[in-house]
């Protein structure tokens, strides 16, 4: 389906295609160029009701009694008929996104892949027995927490759908999804095509809005089990303490301000592609992506020369243009990344290089062409906030200690990379290094669909993908018997 025929999204409440209860609508705007292409529902706490009363219904009826194998059957569908429908999907999370086409390419297929992934897993998450007193047996079994609500972000919304509601549906619970308001129309989609796969009505549920209407509303819902949230460390206490008054366990992934250390004896032929695509990708707009640099001084104007060359060679456009970066996400989300580079120039820190914006980048586009930085402070905002942008800022260091305390220096801990050909400092690097996932002499900027992954400190707490990702969203019941 080309990206210009999509028709007005809906809700989707108990299998069925719904507008909100306020018969109110919200914009969706394409970031290539500002303009409005259709709307979405703005729901509020009524609709939010209307979903959980569903999801319920259908954790204590089919899909509460499918069995395992059963579920696993529904998902693989599931990934199966994504493929079938791939770059429709792939030409609309551009649209919706912005992102340069080949990279929502590589979404719907990451995102099928998870729902491929979780349908294989779904039967082999087993429980286990426990030695215990003469006379008894005692199992602890995984359940499934009943009814998941699931807040998911703008940046990656197919990806983030398919990890977190993927391993939810895998492990029995039914599903209350408030998609983010700026671009939710790949899961929409998506989510239509699991009734077509099999999944029973109001096993998946998905409700459009604001996130200070339908996204607080679902957070502290009494009828919700468990939360999954990914956003920004504000947004994601806001989310926890709501859910803390009803006792409900949250998964919060907050993002980061991920390091990438380079030693004067990494192979640079490998890492210099790596570094720029870590922070180019997706416009920087990635929870994981390698905003800072940590160059070993000894090799430091080097690698800032060669850097500068390849950000130089960038170009910056419209997704469908299939460049190496498109815009970021809206206005607000622009003018933001403005200021905090603008302050830091005025600061005295330095532009070292920056794309090209390519001359079919429409003027009402959110562009904001990738750009490196020198000279950086390391408590100054650039080096310490979340920029969620195309933007490098490097940074030299004189011995190993420095660079893990730089490293180490920020409020947040989600992903790192060590470039380094010494396996003793490599192992010595990841252990000392405070992030959820490390990687050496690679970086994945958020790892594989069979990785676990989540953060440290401020990036949040709780972990996504792989296995550890399907037992979060379970939780251990014992029974123990006494047979004599």
């Amino acid at each position: 389906m080309p990206a210009d025929a999509c028709e007005v999204p809906s809700n989707l409440i108990d299998g069925r295609p719904l507008p909100a209860e306020s018969g109110q609508t919200l914009p969706v705007l394409d970031p290539a160029d500002g303009q409005v292409f259709t709307r979405l529902p703005r729901s509020d706490a009524r609709d939010v009701d209307a979903a959980v009363a569903a999801a319920r219904r259908a954790f204590h009826g089919p899909w509460g009694r499918a069995t395992a194998a059963e579920r696993g059957r529904v998902l693989s569908r599931l990934a199966a008929l994504i493929l079938q429908q791939h770059e429709a999907l792939a030409q609309l999370e551009c649209r919706d996104t912005g992102k340069p086409i080949q990279q929502a390419r590589a979404d719907i297929t990451a995102c099928a892949r998870y729902f491929e992934y979780y349908g294989g897993a779904a039967d082999k998450l087993h429980g286990e027995s426990i030695p215990y007193a003469a006379g008894s047996t005692v199992i602890a079994l995984r359940v499934p927490h009943g009814v998941t609500g699931h807040i998911i972000p703008w940046n990656y919304p197919a990806q983030i759908f398919g990890r977190s509601v993927g391993g939810a549906l895998a492990a029995g619970n039914a599903c209350v999804v408030k998609p983010a308001e700026d671009a939710c129309l790949t899961p929409l989609r998506i989510a239509a095509l699991a009734l077509e796969a099999g999944l029973p009505p109001g096993a998946l549920n998905m409700v459009c809005g604001l996130g200070v209407e339908a996204g607080a509303a679902l957070a502290a819902h009494p009828g919700i089990n468990h939360i999954s949230f990914t956003g920004s460390p504000g947004t994601g206490t806001a989310v926890a303490q709501a859910a803390a008054l009803n006792h409900v366990p949250v998964t919060l992934e907050l993002g980061g301000k991920s390091p990438q250390i380079l030693f004067a004896d990494a192979d640079l032929d490998l890492a210099l592609p790596v570094l720029l695509n870590a922070i180019v990708q997706n416009a920087g707009q990635t929870c994981a992506a390698g905003s800072r640099v940590l160059i070993e001084r000894r090799i430091y104007a080097q690698v800032m020369e060669a850097l500068a060359a390849r950000f130089a060679a960038l170009r910056t456009g419209p997704g469908l243009a299939g460049l190496d970066c498109g815009p970021l996400i809206n206005a607000r989300q622009l003018a933001r990344v403005q200021a905090l580079v603008e302050g830091g120039l005025a600061d005295g820190i330095q532009a070292v290089a920056r794309a090209q914006l390519a001359p079919e980048a429409p003027a009402g586009g959110f562009y904001f062409a990738p750009l490196l930085l020198d000279g950086v402070p390391p408590d100054h905002a650039i080096a310490q906030q979340e920029l969620f942008g195309p933007v490098l800022a490097a940074f030299a260091f004189d011995s190993e200690e420095e660079a893990i305390a730089l490293a180490n220096g920020t409020p947040y801990g989600l992903t790192a990379a060590v470039w380094t050909r010494d396996g003793a400092r490599q192992l010595r690097c990841a252990h000392a290094i405070e992030a959820g996932q490390v990687f050496i002499n690679n970086y994945g900027a958020g790892g594989g669909i069979e990785l676990p992954f989540g953060g440290m400190k401020h990036s949040g707490y709780g972990r996504e993908k792989a296995f550890e990702g399907l037992r979060s969203f379970t939780t251990i019941k014992t029974i123990a018997i006494s047979h004599g």
